[in-house]
């Protein structure tokens, strides 16, 4: 039997507003230990996604100032003031590819592997219903395998 990404997705994911300042953004990612912040509408259709590598790329001017001239880093802190009002809209990256829940695991994963994400949002008629990640197409990779230790995969190796 095929698995279907419906079988292995993590449903009622963690979602965002796109004008949630990026901070907040930031502390969810990090209290939750997830990598990839799916941003959504008012009605639950998925906008874009706000990834690690999103908030990553929005804090390096500031990284780097200790690095820069002094007349370089008095213009860097005009930007620096402004990071501190950037909101999710500002550094999300909009127009993401989805998947559905009755694609195969095995479609959905050569699309992440092709397109070089580390999740894809699965929808349903424009609406958000879960998220599929790498660490699901693991462990489904991993159930379908002999275990290495336990039945359960979040017990594998440890």
């Amino acid at each position: 039997m095929r698995l279907r990404v419906r079988e292995v997705m993590t449903r009622e994911p963690f979602t965002i507003d796109p004008d949630a300042p990026l901070a907040t953004a930031m502390a969810v990612m990090r209290q939750k230990e997830i990598r990839h912040l799916p941003v959504v509408d008012d009605a639950g259709r998925l906008l874009g996604v706000l990834s690690d590598r999103d908030l990553r790329s929005a804090a390096l001017a500031p990284a780097l100032a200790e690095h820069l001239s002094r007349a370089a880093r008095r213009r860097l802190q005009g930007i620096g003031a402004t990071l501190e009002r950037l909101r999710v809209r500002d550094a999300m990256t909009w127009g993401v590819v989805t998947t559905v829940p009755e694609a195969t695991l095995a479609h959905a994963a050569a699309v992440m592997l092709e397109r070089r994400v580390g999740s894809l949002p699965v929808c349903e008629e424009g609406r958000l219903v879960a998220m599929l990640t790498e660490r699901d197409v693991l462990k489904a990779l991993l159930m379908e395998m002999p275990p290495v230790r336990g039945l359960d995969p979040d017990t594998f190796l440890w």
